[in-house]
């Protein structure tokens, strides 16, 4: 069962995210609250990390790293990308009251995961700005 498991929850999420990114893209507003969809992502994301830790343990993450060139490409690719996401994300976040190094701290150990819930807290300060902004 795991096997099959393996191989067809990367196409399952390749598909969703184009899925996901398509229906934004052709959006012209973020859905209402945007902070509860990016909350789900960051929990069914880090509940899938945490299978995987108790299913090959934590130091399988840093073994997947350094197998191979691959392996070597696809973590310089994630420091890249979650890099350029938390540079981009900054303006906001410090815009929105969050103070940069305890999130660091966290998107440094998470990767993604914490990625997501900066960037959920900054969706959520922003919409309740937005809203008590709207009610005054």
């Amino acid at each position: 069962m795991l096997p099959y498991l393996y191989s067809i929850a990367p196409i399952v999420a390749a598909a969703a995210f184009l899925l996901v990114l398509g229906i934004m893209s052709l959006k012209d507003s973020e859905p209402r609250p945007a902070w509860t969809i990016t909350l789900a992502l960051a929990a069914i994301f880090a509940a899938w990390s945490l299978y995987a830790i108790f299913e090959q343990g934590l130091s399988a993450v840093w073994d997947e790293h350094i197998r191979n060139a691959w392996a070597n490409q696809i973590w310089f690719d994630l420091l890249l990308a979650v890099g350029t996401a938390f540079a981009l994300l900054l303006p906001r976040a410090r815009s929105a009251g969050m103070r940069p190094l305890p999130w660091l701290a966290l998107v440094a150990c998470t990767g993604s995961i914490g990625l997501l819930a900066m960037l959920c807290r900054c969706q959520f300060l922003e919409s309740n700005r937005r809203t008590s902004g709207e009610a005054s």
